[in-house]
């Protein structure tokens, strides 16, 4: 790894010019990126779990229209947020956000905490939506590694290492913590998955217009089909099994 961390010292501020400046051009306009309030942002974080932007748009909408302040949410029923999230799927998350709420004003007066202790303390609050909130809605220089992240990192240094081992985890969650400006942190946490989601994409990326082509290893190595690298998965089990119905006239044993 040690020739990444070469790359990243001698092409870190070129990626981080040309991937915001892309970014403030090009970024899809988001109900969630016209605001700076913490509320909002953690409801759409909590969304965009497992879940594609187009999906999550309209349920953000109709969300923030029922429930429009953290406490609003935390003094409603759960079967009241359970029926807002109808359709959205993963229901765990919205039990989680509205376990989150209610701690949040039992524990800090209704106000979403801004260190990253307090954050994660939360229902729900894993490393990656603790980084996101801090960053997008506080500023805090908290690097984002999500999916979208990793692929671009892997291709960007030309990492071929498996990413699903906890060594290549680390050493990626490294590079995006010394890649990002810690001036500009939400911005450029939300340029890279943005880059991610739209042009890095895992089939069909389109390196043509890729803002950080000039400093992508794989682009120059022919090799971004094959990245990132990920062990396959294991096959699922198939069991045959013989089942009886035993019956009595009417009834059934």
């Amino acid at each position: 790894m040690k020739h990444v961390f070469d790359l990243l010292t001698e092409r870190r501020a070129g990626i981080q010019r040309s991937l915001l400046a892309w970014y403030r051009r090009s970024r899809r306009d988001l109900p969630w990126r016209r605001t700076s309030e913490p509320y909002p942002i953690m409801v759409a974080e909590f969304m965009l779990q497992q879940t594609q932007v187009d999906t999550v748009v309209p349920y953000y909408r109709r969300f923030l229209e029922r429930f429009p302040t953290l406490e609003v949410l935390a003094g409603t029923s759960q079967s009241s947020v359970l029926k807002a999230w109808e359709g959205l799927g993963y229901y765990t998350r919205a039990r989680n956000l509205h376990r989150a709420a209610r701690a949040i004003v039992e524990r800090f007066d209704g106000v979403v905490p801004s260190t990253y202790a307090d954050l994660v303390s939360l229902p729900g609050f894993g490393p990656y939506t603790t980084a996101a909130v801090l960053s997008i809605a506080f500023n805090r220089a908290h690097a984002v590694v999500d999916g979208n992240v990793i692929r671009v990192l892997c291709r960007v240094f030309g990492i071929a290492h498996d990413v699903t081992r906890s060594s290549v985890k680390k050493q990626l969650s490294d590079i995006a913590d010394r890649l990002l400006p810690k001036t500009v942190a939400g911005d450029f946490n939300q340029a890279v998955m943005e880059m991610g989601a739209t042009v890095c994409r895992p089939r069909s990326p389109e390196c043509g217009s890729c803002p950080i082509g000039r400093h992508c290893e794989a682009f120059a190595t022919d090799r971004v089909e094959s990245l990132p690298v990920r062990s396959p998965r294991k096959a699922r089990p198939h069991h045959t099994m013989g089942v009886a119905i035993v019956r009595l006239g009417s009834e059934v044993l």
